[in-house]
């Protein structure tokens, strides 16, 4: 009530002397005081609406529902429950409110809408990811023959885009181009987002190219689409044609950019973006400092990554966010729950992107008990339900800290069905703890729910050679061979001078491999003087003892790491960075040791699972991965 009186007194102020010369008027009947009082009242009005309209405006800026109510009963109360520009901005400050139902309801009741009309209401229930209203309001357009204009089609393609509704995105595709707004800007930028989310990144370049006008927002949207569809090379190449055609940048576009370095680890341009980004001015922006934490994770820097996350001083939940999931993945779990703790001290509740993170951190140094508890903290004071990617983290956790029947249990007493990252983490935990029997269990419902994923068949005929069980390991692969699947050839690359160098076991390709192998060499029978021998229990092929020596030796991280220590000066403070796309072997992992202690140089690997720093003979990861 008193909002109601507040803005009833706003509004009439402003008109309280014409109240006065109305008392004059009647006491001095005159024609041409009869005509002031008549102009008099008039502007009153005029006034009084216009003060209505300012501060529905203002209410809409300041998502004030509560006011906002107070200003659209006033309305009704002075009788423009029915004037058109008034209802349109009634309906735009419900909808900057949130509240859509009340949009909504003042929309239908308007006996006459004009397009703004139209444009509002379709556009609050685009923002608000109404499924299925935009699209059918627009449809409701079309048969009551309202006109509609590039806002009108730009807010219903975004809806699609919402839902990934790839067949109406087409129609109004060509809707567009049949009247001839397809060129617009709005409408264009509008298509490139909805292809690009629907994963049809081709015709979103196609449209993206076509367009004769484009503004941040098209080249942020088709980055971003280029990152989300895995083309990082693409990405940044789109980021460098930016560049040289002085287009302005913005937040957005360098944060795709920061993303599609990180997507291919690439740390020279992650830098070099860093440094674009300090230029512009976006160094302290949520966004780009989110994904530049990211990128110097992924790219194995952590503590750039951390330095770019003190540097921030006003932290949003997703820089929080960004920082326990890099230290997760570099098995830094102690540093992970104290960010994680540090985070609540500040006022900010986690999410559930903040458990999934510290669970990832406590899986990755087999911490269970704590895991346990922070699993049960979720739902007992957060009010979170967990979801798959929980479950997954917990059945990780037990089963990497050997409690197999504990994770297969979970699954069984879950409120929906495994997923094949869950299964896939069993079987894993049954790789390293030699459990044949829940192994099969997991592998049969992998091989349902992955017939094409060949890993899931090298894994249960390893699991089978850890034990020796020769005949089945026999029986898996062939029928590996019979399912024409292939498994996935191990492979590590290296940077060295702005050139990627790739290894395969026993690659021969590379220009410089005879030097390599001499190093190599050389350097093993260096690591014998500090009792280095090749483990052949982690070569599971059943061939003789020589055999599985040689082919341990020459595994593609041992050639990389060989080419590092030739290539990069020992001199300078630069540790090796090597990647490889499947798990680093236990031979491999002891060889990074010693000769991380050998050369004093600090070595770091990621493999599929985390990241290994190997100094001084000792590896982050405690000897659990």
């Amino acid at each position: 009530m008193k909002t109601v009186r507040r803005c009833q007194r706003f509004c009439g102020n402003a008109a309280i002397h014409f109240r006065k010369l109305t008392v004059l008027a009647e006491s001095k009947p005159d024609f041409l005081e009869s005509k002031q009082v008549l102009h008099a009242a008039a502007d009153k009005d005029a006034t009084r609406v216009s003060n209505l309209h300012y501060l529905v405006q203002l209410y809409a800026k300041i998502r004030s529902s509560m006011a906002g109510r107070a200003c659209h009963a006033y309305a009704i109360r002075i009788g423009l429950e029915f004037d058109v520009l008034t209802s349109n901005m009634i309906i735009n400050m419900y909808s900057k409110c949130g509240l859509v139902d009340d949009a909504r309801q003042v929309f239908d009741e308007m006996p006459v809408r004009s397009l703004v009309s139209w444009n509002t209401i379709i556009g609050a229930l685009t923002q608000n990811a109404e499924n299925q209203e935009p699209l059918l309001l627009f449809i409701q357009m079309q048969r009551d023959g309202t006109p509609f204009n590039e806002f009108t089609i730009s807010s219903v393609v975004c809806a699609c885009a919402l839902n990934c509704a790839t067949l109406e995105c087409m129609q109004l595709h060509a809707f567009s181009i049949k009247a001839a707004i397809d060129s617009n800007c709005f409408v264009g930028t509008a298509l490139v987002d909805v292809y690009a989310k629907c994963s049809s990144i081709e015709d979103a370049s196609r449209v993206f190219e076509s367009m004769p006008e484009t503004n941040a927002v098209t080249w942020s949207s088709m980055l971003a689409g280029y990152v989300k569809n895995g083309l990082f090379e693409e990405a940044l190449l789109l980021f460098r044609n930016a560049q040289l055609i002085g287009f302005d940048k913005d937040p957005f576009m360098v944060s795709s950019a920061i993303c599609a370095c990180a997507g291919m680890a690439t740390l020279i341009e992650g830098k070099q973006v860093h440094a674009i980004s300090w230029k512009s001015g976006f160094g302290s922006n949520v966004y780009v400092a989110s994904s530049l934490i990211d990128m110097y994770a992924k790219c194995g820097c952590i503590r750039e990554a951390s330095l770019v996350f003190q540097g921030v001083e006003l932290r949003s939940k997703v820089l929080w966010n960004a920082m326990i999931s890099g230290f997760a993945k570099h098995a830094c779990a102690l540093e992970a729950r104290i960010i994680f703790e540090k985070m609540q001290q500040r006022g900010l509740l986690p999410d559930e992107v903040s458990y999934v993170s510290v669970l990832n951190a406590c899986s990755h140094m087999g911490l269970y008990k704590e895991g346990e508890k922070y699993f049960e903290l979720m739902v007992r004071e957060h009010n979170l339900s967990p979801n798959a990617l929980h479950y997954s983290c917990m059945i990780d956790i037990l089963g990497r800290a050997g409690l197999v029947h504990n994770a297969y249990d979970l699954i069984q007493r879950m409120p929906f069905e495994a997923t094949a990252s869950m299964w896939g983490s069993l079987l894993a935990s049954c790789r390293n703890y030699g459990d044949i029997e829940f192994a099969e269990i997991a592998a049969k419902h992998l091989f349902e729910m992955e017939p094409s994923n060949a890993g899931n068949h090298v894994l249960l005929a390893n699991i089978y050679a850890t034990n020796k069980k020769w005949e089945e390991v026999a029986r898996a692969r062939k029928l590996l061979r019979e399912s024409d699947l292939r498994k996935e050839r191990g492979s590590s690359w290296i940077e060295i001078k702005n050139k990627v160098h790739s290894f395969t076991v026993g690659e021969r390709n590379h220009p410089q491999m005879n030097m390599i192998y001499d190093y190599l060499d050389n350097l093993v029978e260096e690591l014998k003087k500090l009792n280095y021998k090749v483990d052949t229990n982690h070569d599971l092929h059943d061939v003789d003892e020589n055999r599985k020596q040689t082919l341990l030796k020459h595994h593609s991280e041992k050639l990389a790491v060989s080419y590092g220590l030739m290539s990069l000066p020992s001199d300078i403070d630069i540790p090796i960075r090597i990647m490889k796309n499947l798990r680093i072997c236990g031979d491999c992992h002891n060889f990074m040791k010693l000769v991380s202690k050998c050369t004093s140089r600090e070595i770091i690997v990621r493999d599929t699972n985390r990241f290994h720093h190997f100094k001084d003979g000792c590896c982050s990861c405690g000897e659990f991965w």
